[in-house]
């Protein structure tokens, strides 16, 4: 008779768990009573984390805004960034989840809730909230059958807002045109806007940098373009 291999009992796998983790029966005891959180909940967690870790930037940049300063040292917190981008959120999970929520709730407002919520708890998306808030209100849904399709109509609807907001932009600032899209696509292509170097000077308007105000409009239009790089990066096409 062939001999069969030992499947392992819940009690052995229970004591390799104990013993793997140095816990004693009252450690496992105290992990079993443990409630853990709604994912709800979680996503609310590292939404306001993520909130905080760009006010805290923001502060230190100079950026605060109208905000009242804090009365808390943040000097010695370390935000555990690595942490957070292990759980990353990608924006094809995002995507996927609209088509499913919109096949169960058949209710855009609920739905902008939810996709809010998990946009706002990702870090390389949060940039991101009212273009696919947008995409979603400016679309319908319910013609698009699969999860594919949602993906595809996104990325089309993003690459003609991307086009349309950079002419905007150029157009508001009085950019040199030209200029202002190399620089722009470039900056699309490694992801960031970078202010060093002459790049950026070229795409100013004709201004003396003696000009009192040229530093001014120099840092407006190079905050514009990062946030703009920032919500369009990854969508593909061309401005």
């Amino acid at each position: 008779m062939p001999a069969h291999s030992k499947k392992p009992t819940t009690t052995t796998a229970v004591e390799d768990f104990k013993a793997k983790h140095y816990l004693s029966d009252e450690d496992l005891q105290a992990l079993q009573a443990i409630t853990m959180p709604a994912e709800r909940k979680v996503q609310d967690y590292r939404s306001t984390y993520n909130d905080v870790r760009d006010w805290i930037r923001k502060e230190r940049e100079g950026g605060g805004g109208d905000v009242a300063p804090s009365t808390i040292d943040w000097n010695d917190v370390v935000f555990e960034v690595d942490l957070l981008k292990s759980q990353e959120i990608n924006l094809d999970y995002i995507l996927e989840l609209i088509f499913e929520n919109n096949k169960k709730l058949k209710d855009k407002t609920t739905l902008v809730e939810d996709v809010r919520r998990v946009i706002r708890a990702s870090i390389g998306n949060r940039a991101k909230e009212e273009l696919v808030v947008d995409f979603i209100n400016h679309t319908n849904l319910d013609d698009l059958g699969d999860k594919a399709t949602v993906i595809d109509a996104f990325f089309q609807y993003a690459q003609a807002e991307q086009q349309r907001e950079a002419q905007a932009l150029i157009d508001e600032e009085k950019l040199n045109a030209d200029a202002a899209k190399r620089y722009i696509t470039n900056s699309l292509k490694r992801e960031f806007a970078s202010d060093s170097g002459t790049e950026l000077n070229a795409v100013l308007p004709k201004m003396s940098p003696l000009n009192p105000q040229y530093l001014t409009k120099k840092q407006t239009v190079f905050q514009k373009i990062a946030a703009f790089v920032e919500k369009f990066k990854g969508v593909g096409g061309q401005v």
